[in-house]
């Protein structure tokens, strides 16, 4: 099987896997019950960076389910949130994570 076969059968695949968790949340939306999304940034590979405004971290963790879960909380709050002390957005690729440490 060819590299790029292969890439394309897991984007296929993360495709579908999104598809569904955004469904089940609709699902959820119309019986009157709104899912929590109950992500933990600790099981997320994050690496540091340094952008304009200081030290950052970023994440592209893709094939992590609670990294998609993540994205589907950010993307229902436009794209940005805050949560347990820390400060999360969506890059404009829209694939990949920042987050940042609020300051006390």
């Amino acid at each position: 099987m060819s590299q790029d076969w292969k890439e394309a059968s897991i984007d296929f695949c993360n495709a579908l896997e999104a598809a569904c968790i955004n469904y089940r949340r609709r699902l959820g939306d119309t019986t009157g019950q709104h899912q929590t999304h109950s992500w933990d940034p600790g099981q997320i590979k994050w690496q540091q960076a340094a952008g304009e405004k200081g030290p950052y971290e970023f994440s592209e963790d893709v094939n992590s389910l609670q990294f998609k879960a993540m994205l589907q909380d950010l993307a229902e709050h436009n794209g940005v949130l805050s949560r347990d002390g820390w400060f999360y957005w969506t890059f404009k690729s829209g694939a990949k994570v920042g987050r940042k440490k609020r300051a006390k």
